[in-house]
């Protein structure tokens, strides 16, 4: 885990940390090839330059973000940005996490994902991405 994660990890409460870390895991062996690291203050994987997945704390608890996840048809993600392609859940403790939901998150957030990296060169316009690496098959629901 990157030091500034670990850091953002270490200043939560017990149970927000226990999940964040749990998340940070996942993340760390779904996805790979994503580089972590804080982005405006929490943690952020990316894909070639890209935000892919991210998490905060906030009121209502640990947000968990996929910057794509309005397209990956997936009803537990039902906190939808209102300008751009996000969708979010959030937890509050490690047992309401679902291991397999989250794999398969990650899958879809490997394969589907949205030009976040340019989108001030294009001017707010949003492209989808090409994936060119095959990614592991989608976890059936």
């Amino acid at each position: 885990m990157q030091p500034d994660i670990a850091s953002y990890h270490h200043a939560l409460a017990p149970a927000h940390r226990a999940l964040c870390d749990a998340l940070a895991a996942a993340i760390g062996a779904h996805l790979s090839k994503a580089e972590g690291k804080l982005w405006h203050g929490h943690p952020v994987w990316f894909l070639d330059g890209n935000p892919i997945v991210g998490y905060s704390l906030q009121k209502p608890g640990v947000r968990l973000m996929f910057w794509s996840g309005a397209d990956f048809d997936e009803p537990l993600l039902a906190v939808r940005g209102k300008k751009f392609k996000d969708a979010s859940i959030f937890f509050n403790q490690l047992a309401e996490l679902d291991p397999v939901a989250l794999e398969r998150w990650l899958a879809l957030a490997a394969r589907i994902q949205w030009d976040y990296k340019n989108i001030v060169r294009r001017k707010g316009r949003l492209e989808r991405v090409k994936t060119t690496e095959q990614e592991p098959p989608c976890p059936a629901t």
